[in-house]
This record gives C-alpha cells, sequence and structure tokens, in this order.
C-alpha cells in the first residue's frame, strides 16, 4: 500500500474578503484539508515552546493580550491581528492581560497529536506528543 503525501507550502494562502449586501467575509480556507481550533488561554498563562513539521498555522487573534513567539521573536498582539506560523517555526501562545485571550488557530495540512515537538513547558509534559 503505497502513501500519497501532499507537500506544505511555506506561504500563507490567500486570505479572501467577499463582499455581500449585508457587509463581508473573510475567508482562511476553501475547500482545503484544514483543523480549525479556538485556544483559550488564561491570564499568566502559556503554551509550551513547540513546533509541527506537518502543518502550517493561520492564528487569529480574538483578544488583546495575546503574546506570540516565533522562533526568536516575541510582540504582543491584539483583536483581529493575523499570524502566520510556518511548519518548522517554533512558536508559544502566552496571556499577557487580565483576561483570557482566544486565538483561532487554522492549520493546513495533518494534524497529529504526535507532530508537537516540545521546547518548553510549563506543565512537564514530554517532548512530543500530548
Amino acid at each position: 500500500m503505497s502513501e500519497v503525501v501532499e507537500m506544505l507550502s511555506p506561504v500563507q494562502p490567500e486570505i479572501k474578503s467577499l463582499e455581500r449586501p449585508w457587509g463581508y467575509f473573510d475567508q482562511y480556507a476553501n475547500n482545503e484539508n484544514v483543523t480549525v481550533s479556538l485556544m483559550h488561554v488564561n491570564p499568566g498563562q502559556r503554551l509550551s515552546l513547540q513546533l509541527h513539521e506537518k502543518r502550517n498555522e493561520l492564528w487569529i487573534v480574538f483578544d488583546d493580550g495575546a503574546k506570540i513567539q516565533i522562533d526568536s521573536e516575541e510582540k504582543i498582539y491584539n483583536s483581529g491581528d493575523r499570524v502566520w506560523i510556518p511548519a518548522g517555526s517554533k512558536h508559544r501562545l502566552s496571556c499577557v492581560g487580565d483576561k483570557q485571550v482566544r486565538v483561532l488557530e487554522v492549520a493546513f495540512g495533518e494534524w497529529i497529536i504526535e507532530d508537537i515537538t516540545r521546547f518548553q513547558d510549563d506543565y512537564r509534559r514530554p517532548e512530543s506528543g500530548e
């Protein structure tokens, strides 16, 4: 049995804004292999510093106070900001405000728990997987 593996593009897909009589909508993926998750991070908490080889991620920030690290660069993002995280990039999301932050993750490619490699983790989870 042969396995077909799609190559990941390191380039962020085009985000289309489509006008309607009532306003518009932004389309982040159209008929693509994606997994969509809404992350909720409590004040003072953060995800592990991690990377994935089998997926790129587009993060859409819903709330002010999201600190996002990509490789060695850290920046504070606010509601409406979009962040592209190519496969192979170390990344981390932190909540630096006094209210929970929500970030929508659109993951392009294969989303499997075994694809997580952790470099730092506040919760003493294993280096890979959940």
